[in-house]
């Protein structure tokens, strides 16, 4: 693809039925499970992203035979603390917080230091939130005090259960802990903030001892650690993070009607569609079933010609993390202020959203007002655009990009997006649907 993508016009009226990529969340934890689970384990519909592609690179380093069919990628597990360690190992994560943070649950075992290195924007992200946890467990790590990558960890064969309190609401802290009692004797206990429970809902069918208490606010999870697990098949459903993009569009565009298939509606993930209900969007969902612990539906959403604003309720914020941006968009063209509160985990992603967010919307003629960890946003339901716009120097974070571009298709003027490559970190084929399925002009 070239530096940039030019859009100049609005995108026509469609009425498509699609299927997004899978799940990324999943097709990850599907290839670390897999990789510890003894005998061969197939994913069918696993996402094709850089960042997928890069966890799978790493577990190759360490001595894991990966395959690819043409339906199926297929993984032959070395089973728990069966990694091949070699001296000067160096694992690269490129742009994944998921693969990069959880990997190191999965080397707390290693004789020797591991080197853990990612591209420049996992390098300024912050890693103590799995390094104070996984040096509980009696994991070293190199520098001290160090939290950013490169870094290095070396592990013990003298590992201890631990009792942890994850205050942030982070699935990738949790899960990290969650990975970390595979290796580790006896008992584990997690209290951990409210996120997404794709890890729990996975030991639970591979039938790992696990339990947990969902209190209101905060989830009690206890796991008895070192036991084996058998190899496993699983079909990756299509990921919410990538349809929200669709469903906006859609949402935005002119007598248009749109179906996304198979996609996870794990209640853990849902709240872009809470969220977007509650702005007057009438989106239904079909088709429901319950795939493996996971739940499945058909997305159907229609066109909407006008939007409330909303003061949108924290209890959404970690289900919705990953499509705030998006979401900031319908903001601005809704009748009324609309405020997006606690917020700050928001630029501890690829790249500070809530600030890029912010800087678009501004861009667009859109009044916004920005804290460290909110925005209010002052909608026009007018909102047309027609003078050219260049978006560059966005940290080549993907989901910024991809809302560059649903803007430039439903509020006109003409668009320069540079960096277009980004999107394969995790959504390989979001032009291509955009251009060959629904119709887009982008150049």
């Amino acid at each position: 693809m070239s530096k940039y993508v030019l859009i100049k016009k609005k995108i026509k009226p469609f009425n498509k039925v699609i299927k997004v990529a899978g799940d990324k969340s999943l097709s990850i934890r599907w290839a670390l499970l897999a990789s510890q689970a003894l005998g061969k384990s197939r994913a069918y519909n696993l996402l094709k992203s850089e960042d997928v592609l890069n966890a799978l690179k790493g577990l190759r380093k360490l001595g894991v035979k990966v395959k690819f069919n043409n339906n199926f990628c297929e993984i032959d597990g070395v089973g728990i603390n069966g990694f091949k360690y070699k001296k000067n190992l160096t694992i690269d994560a490129g742009n994944s917080g998921t693969f990069g943070r959880l990997i190191l649950a999965l080397l707390i075992r290693s004789p020797y230091k591991i080197k853990l290195i990612g591209d420049k924007s996992l390098s300024r992200r912050d890693f103590s939130r799995v390094i104070n946890p996984l040096k509980e467990f009696g994991a070293t790590f190199y520098p001290k005090n160090k939290s950013t990558l490169p870094l290095w960890i070396k592990g013990t064969n003298f590992l201890r259960p631990i009792n942890y309190f994850e205050k942030k609401g982070s699935a990738q802290i949790k899960s990290c802990i969650m990975l970390a009692t595979l290796n580790s004797p006896g008992t584990t206990k997690i209290k951990a903030k409210k996120s997404r429970n794709h890890t729990e809902i996975l030991y639970k069918f591979l039938k790992l001892p696990i339990t947990i208490v969902n209190k209101k606010k905060i989830d009690l999870i206890k796991i008895w650690g070192e036991k084996k697990i058998n190899s496993f098949n699983y079909t990756i459903p299509s990921d919410i993070s990538s349809s929200a993009f669709f469903i906006v569009l859609t949402l935005l565009s002119k007598k248009s009607s749109l179906i996304i298939k198979n996609v996870n509606i794990n209640t853990s993930r849902t709240g872009c569609l809470s969220i977007l209900n509650k702005m007057g969007a009438n989106i239904i969902l079909k088709n429901k079933k319950i795939y493996k612990g996971e739940r499945i539906a058909d997305i159907c959403v229609k066109s909407k010609n006008s939007f409330r604003p909303i003061n949108c309720p924290i209890k959404y914020n970690t289900s919705a993390i990953d499509e705030f941006l998006i979401l900031f968009l319908v903001a601005a063209k809704a009748k009324g202020v609309s405020y997006f509160k606690n917020l700050s985990e928001l630029n501890q992603k690829e790249s500070p959203r809530l600030k890029l967010g912010s800087k678009i919307l501004n861009m667009i003629g859109v009044k916004t007002k920005l804290t460290n960890d909110s925005i209010k946003i002052y909608g026009n339901p007018n909102l047309k655009l027609k003078k050219t716009l260049k978006i560059k120097n966005y940290f080549k974070d993907h989901r910024v990009m991809a809302l560059a571009t649903i803007a430039a298709l439903t509020i006109g003027g003409s668009w320069k997006i540079f960096d277009p490559n980004c999107i394969k970190t995790s959504f390989p084929s979001f032009f291509k649907i955009l251009k060959y399925e629904l119709g887009a002009k982008i150049n």
